[in-house]
């Protein structure tokens, strides 16, 4: 599945955003370390305080829409089952 990229409001770095159950168009910020947090932290993984912010989508979830199919192929005598 390919996640949304979200700009961080923190750090400016385009972090993948995943979707929040239960509340449509809204995601949650990936856990993510700045740039050059590393460095100053004595090489520790320290979180950006963006990481795991639920933020707004920018495409909202859709609802996937099924439609009938415009033929049926010769010779099959089956019905479609959706």
């Amino acid at each position: 599945m390919k996640l949304p990229r979200i700009e961080c409001q923190d750090c400016q770095r385009d972090i993948a955003a995943g979707p929040v159950a239960g509340r449509p168009g809204k995601g949650r910020v990936w856990r993510h370390d700045p740039p050059g947090r590393r460095r100053l932290h004595d090489d520790s993984l320290v979180s950006c305080p963006g990481s795991l912010r639920i933020v707004d989508l920018p495409l909202p979830a859709r609802q996937l829409e099924f439609t009938e199919p415009e033929t049926q192929p010769d010779g099959m005598d089956t019905v479609p089952l959706f």
